[in-house]
C-alpha cells in the first residue's frame, strides 16, 4: 500500500508537577522545603528517513504521543523527563499544521475534502533533517525554589506546563531532478524501465500507473539522476479530476519536466493537442511549475504515422528541444541519457 498523504494527531507530554516536602531527618526536625522540581515532557519529533518511501506506517497508527515528565520528589530530586516520540518520513515531506477542531473537520481532512484551514510549517527534504512537530510541556517548580528570608516553609509549588499538541497533515512530494509528464498509455513506465533498473507495472491499458515509481538513471564516470514516473495525468486534473493533485503534487520538486507524447496517435489521440493539454493542466496547477525547463520526449516512433506527426509537431513548436525515441524498441535512448547527464547528472 502507498500512501502518499495522511492525516495523524500529535501530542507531546505534559510537564510534571513540582513537589512539595519538608526535610525530615534524625536530629533534624525541622528541615527547610525540599521539594524538588516536574520532569519535562518528551518533544514529538520527525526525522527524515531515507529508508522510508512513504507514509504508510501512519495509516495503520495515525498518533506520536510523547510521554508526561514525572512529578519532583523529596530531597530535592527532579522527576524524570517524559521519553521523546520520534516518527520518521521519507524525503520530501511538507507537514501542515490542521486548524480542525471537530471530528467531522478531522473526517473531513482525511478524505481531501475542501474548507479546512492548512498552514505549512516545515518541508522535510534532506536526509536525516529533524523537526520538532510538538514541544513537550515545561516540568513544575517545587517548594524548595520559594524559600525566603521571611517564608522559610513555603508550601507553594507551580504545576508544569501542558504539552503542545494538535491535527497534522502530512503530504509527500517525491524528490527527483527530472520527472516524466504525459497521458495514460504514452509509454512513460516502459521508458523508465528502459533508462533505469526501476520496474513498473506495464500493461496496454489506462493507469497503469498508480503511483510515483523514482528510478536511479546511471551515466559514465559514476554520475547518475533520479526521474519519477507519475501516475498519468487526464484533462481537468488542475481540477483534481482522475488522479489530479494525486499526479501533480509530485513534480513540484523536480528539476525539469520531461512531457512524454505518443507520437504515433496510436489511440486515436493528436500529439499536437495533447502536448496543449499537458503544459495547460501544469500551469493551471502552479503557474512557477509551467516555468521549469522542459521537453518533448516523442515517444513510439516504431509505429506508423509517427514520422509524418514529428514533422508536423517540429513545425508547431520550432524552438522546443524534442528527441524522438522508442521506448518499446529502446531506439533514441543513448540520446535521451546524453541529455540527461547534461542537464541534470551529477556525482554522488
Amino acid at each position: 500500500m502507498f500512501i502518499d498523504h495522511i492525516r495523524i494527531y500529535a501530542k507531546a507530554g505534559d510537564g510534571g508537577n513540582g513537589h512539595v516536602s519538608f526535610r525530615r531527618e534524625k536530629f533534624v526536625p525541622r528541615g527547610g522545603p525540599d521539594g524538588g522540581d516536574g520532569g519535562n515532557g518528551g518533544h514529538v519529533k520527525l526525522i527524515v528517513d531515507p529508508s522510508t518511501d512513504n507514509l504508510r506506517a501512519y495509516h495503520y497508527d495515525p498518533k506520536l504521543l510523547a510521554e508526561n515528565g514525572q512529578k519532583g520528589g523529596k530531597n530535592q530530586c527532579t522527576g524524570k523527563s517524559g521519553k521523546m516520540k520520534i516518527g520518521k518520513v521519507p524525503p520530501g515531506t511538507v507537514v501542515y499544521r490542521a486548524n480542525a477542531t471537530t471530528v467531522q473537520e478531522a473526517v473531513s481532512l482525511e478524505r481531501g475534502e475542501e474548507g479546512i484551514d492548512l498552514e505549512p510549517i516545515a518541508d522535510l527534504t534532506e536526509n536525516g533533517q529533524e523537526f520538532i512537530l510538538c514541544h513537550g510541556g515545561l516540568g513544575g517548580k517545587g517548594n524548595m525554589n520559594f524559600k525566603t528570608s521571611t517564608n522559610q516553609a513555603p508550601v507553594e509549588f507551580t504545576p508544569g506546563t501542558e504539552g503542545e499538541g494538535g491535527v497534522f497533515y502530512l503530504e509527500l512530494r517525491r524528490i527527483a531532478d527530472a520527472g516524466l509528464v504525459g497521458f495514460p498509455n504514452a509509454g512513460k513506465s516502459t521508458l523508465i524501465g528502459k533508462l533505469s533498473h526501476a520496474q513498473p507495472k506495464v500493461a496496454s491499458y489506462p493507469f497503469t500507473t498508480l503511483q510515483p515509481v523514482v528510478g536511479v538513471v546511471e551515466f559514465a564516470d559514476f554520475r547518475r539522476c533520479t526521474v519519477a514516473d507519475i501516475p498519468g495525468l487526464i484533462e481537468g486534473a488542475h481540477e483534481n479530476r482522475g488522479l489530479g493533485h494525486e499526479f501533480l503534487r509530485h513534480i513540484t520538486r523536480c528539476r525539469m519536466l520531461l512531457f512524454v507524447v505518443d507520437m504515433a496517435g496510436s489511440e486515436g489521440r493528436d500529439p499536437i493537442s495533447d502536448l496543449e493539454i499537458l503544459r495547460k493542466e501544469v500551469r493551471e496547477y502552479d503557474s512557477e511549475l509551467a516555468q521549469f525547463p522542459w521537453i518533448i520526449v516523442a515517444n513510439k516512433m516504431d509505429l506508423e504515422g509517427a514520422a509524418e506527426n514529428l514533422e508536423m509537431f517540429r513545425s508547431r513548436f520550432p524552438k522546443q528541444r524534442i528527441i524522438p525515441i522508442s521506448a518499446d524498441e529502446g531506439t533514441g535512448l543513448d540520446e535521451l541519457k546524453d541529455f540527461l547527464n547534461e542537464e541534470v547528472g551529477y556525482r554522488p
